[in-house]
């Protein structure tokens, strides 16, 4: 059994959907401009997919102030330093980044929120996942 795609409510996924288009290099698979405004995206193996929405039905995590071990995407990253400064100059934050104190040899995880506070990483492994 494959997974399908995994979901989550976002605070705005009309804006999401552009950002993380243009910055994170996400393809928007489908979109909707009404509410839920529910939209599916792509990552660039065309395998992994994600879904965001705004739904009244349900509450909105308090991404900002929620502990980042709680939920986050995790991307990797073939520069995570350079990642997070582009995606930082972008309006990302910085959650977390010991990044300075990595040994050679060892993973660099780099975690920022995006500019509505869903946090992300960019995880530059020393033996790739998959």
């Amino acid at each position: 059994m494959n997974v399908e795609h995994v979901g989550f409510q976002h605070p705005d996924p009309v804006a999401a959907a552009s950002w993380y288009g243009e910055h994170l290099g996400l393809k928007t698979l489908r979109g909707m401009s009404e509410p839920p405004f529910t939209h599916f995206f792509a990552d660039a193996s065309g395998r992994v997919v994600f879904e965001i929405y705004k739904n009244p039905d349900a509450p909105m995590p308090d991404y900002a102030n929620q502990d980042i071990l709680v939920f986050h995407l995790a991307f990797e990253s073939s520069d995570a330093r350079g990642d997070r400064d582009r995606l930082v100059a972008a309006g990302a934050t910085i959650a977390v980044d010991h990044s300075d104190t990595a040994k050679p040899g060892k993973d660099i995880v780099i975690t920022l929120r995006d500019p509505w506070g869903v946090p992300f990483q960019f995880a530059m492994r020393a033996k790739p996942m998959v």
